[in-house]
């Protein structure tokens, strides 16, 4: 696995510790690197209390360049009960062919998270590194107490 994987990711999980505390979803950070640039980069409630790092990082790019990969601590969401759009759909509408997360999402507060399957279905090259999951978990720990 590439090391840049690691870099990148450390840097989601970085953001992630800027979002504003929520006890009913998770601290998560997302950021899009193109040719070993970041070209945008977003965290849970950054813009408004219900944003997720990916919609953020997404809206905040507009329409990513081709050869563009979406990092993120959290697998995106392929459920949402705070907005009509998931973060899977999202991707997907954006033509981001390449999606690196750290955590899989647990059952918490959704369960059955079908987001790499959906990806992957829709030709979107999806990669766990599950070595970095301790640490985004961590920054959650407060929301997973409960």
């Amino acid at each position: 696995m590439p090391d840049n994987h690691h870099t990148w990711l450390r840097q989601t999980i970085a953001l992630a510790q800027q979002c504003p505390p929520s006890g009913t979803a998770f601290a998560v950070g997302a950021l899009i690197v193109v040719g070993g640039e970041c070209v945008s980069t977003g965290y849970s409630r950054e813009t408004g209390p219900h944003e997720h790092a990916e919609e953020v990082a997404l809206a905040r790019l507009g329409t990513p360049p081709a050869g563009a990969t979406l990092y993120s601590s959290l697998e995106p969401c392929s459920q949402r009960s705070s907005k009509p759009r998931t973060c899977t759909e999202l991707i997907l509408d954006s033509g981001i062919r390449r999606v690196v997360f750290a955590w899989r999402e647990p059952d918490h507060f959704v369960t059955d998270v079908q987001s790499t399957r959906i990806l992957r279905e829709h030709g979107v090259d999806v990669v766990e590194v599950p070595d970095l999951a301790d640490a985004a978990r961590a920054v959650n720990r407060s929301v997973l107490a409960r």
